[in-house]
Parts: structure tokens; sequence; C-alpha cells
């Protein structure tokens, strides 16, 4: 697969969304009952959500590129294989109930299943799990999908996806190996502009998480 093949499903999802402005009338309607938590900074909360939501979905395929260039450069191709493969069929092969709905809504949802495998991926090695590869803007914005994909379904692909990470690698001897060659080739310079990219797409949107506590509110 390469970008571009998922980047034309993206295309033609958005051009379906310009006829019927279904998936923006389903994020009117879930920017009122969002968490207090979650906050827009002086825009419309439905055009911030959409805008978010479409650039969430670029990035999956971004995502697979850059894990399997990192993967290949660092000569460890074969033991991250399994993750790329399906993450690129939650959108090339996917299953009968999300191949269904093939509009923004519903390339979320494979976005997001790609997006959680790979986190998942992350944290079942030491290696990257200490590399702090991944800001907590990374993880908010997984949170904020969820919560646009809505409970208990978001649960249930949570769930999934926790399964299939662990089909794949979890085992101990997946924990301990050594992935610090992947994690350099991650830091490259090459790849900086996606880091940047992913950690500023809530602050692009003008989206922030509040943590609202005794000793006044906490912003992320």
């Amino acid at each position: 697969m390469t970008p571009e093949v998922v980047l034309n499903v993206i295309d033609r999802a958005r051009r379906k969304e310009a006829r019927s402005g279904l998936f923006l009338q389903q994020l009117r309607d879930k920017a009122t009952t969002l968490p207090s938590t979650i906050e827009f900074d002086g825009y419309q909360p439905a055009t911030c959500l959409f805008q978010f939501a479409v650039e969430y979905i670029e990035m999956a395929p971004r995502l697979i590129e850059c894990v399997e260039a990192c993967a290949r450069e660092a000569g460890k191709l074969w033991l991250f294989a399994p993750f790329i493969e399906t993450a690129t069929r939650y959108f090339t092969q996917p299953s009968a109930a999300l191949a269904s709905n093939e509009g923004l809504d519903g390339l979320l949802i494979r976005a997001y299943l790609c997006h959680r495998l790979m986190e998942e991926m992350y944290e079942n090695n030491y290696s990257t799990r200490r590399s702090q590869l991944v800001d907590i803007e990374v993880t908010q914005a997984n949170l904020l999908a969820h919560e646009l994909i809505g409970e208990p379904f978001a649960n249930e692909l949570d769930e999934a996806s926790m399964v299939t990470a662990t089909q794949i690698a979890g085992t101990p001897d997946y924990y301990r190996l050594n992935l610090d060659p992947f994690v350099e080739q991650a830091r490259h310079a090459a790849w900086g502009w996606m880091r940047d990219y992913w950690e500023h797409l809530l602050v692009r949107n003008h989206i922030r998480f509040t943590l609202t506590g005794g000793l006044g509110t906490l912003t992320n």
C-alpha cells in the first residue's frame, strides 16, 4: 500500500460529504454532548471537530508509512510487518461491518483502529515505551476520536485493538526486545514533520483538554 491509495479513499469520502453534509451534522450533534474537559478556543465546535477528524484520518496512512520506513531502516521490518499489514487492511480490506460505511464517519472508525493498534504496539515494548516518542497530545487525539465515535462501540474497538496487539506481540520476549534502532530511525529529522503535525493536531484545530480540580484549571 502507498499512502496515496488510502488518501484517494479519503478524497472520495470528502466529496461524498460535500454533497450530503451528513458527517458535519453528526458532529454538530456530538459537540453538544462532549465532556466539559474538551473545550474550543473561540471557534465553531463542529467546524473544529470536522477538520480534526479529517486530519486524524489522513494521518493514518502517513503513520503506517513512517513505521514501515523506520522498521526497514532499522532492519526490523519482519517484526513490524504484522502491525503494518493489519493497519493497512483496515482501509484496503475492511470487515463487512466497516466496509458498509464509506463516509467520513466510517473512515474515522478505521483510522481510530489504526492509531490505537499502533499505540498498543508502542506500549508493548520497553524500548518504545521509554523512548517518549508518543507525546500526550497524541493520546488526547485518540481520546477525542473515541468520544466522536461514541460508546459502547469505541470501547469495543479499543478491546479489539488490544486483543490484536496481544496476538501479534503480547509476550515477555517481545516486551524485552531491543528496539532502540527503530526508535533512532523514528527520531530522524526526516520524520520530524510528522511528529510536529501530530503534537499540534488539537491546537491547530482550536481544541484543548482541560482538567478542573481543586487548584484550578490545568490545561494540557
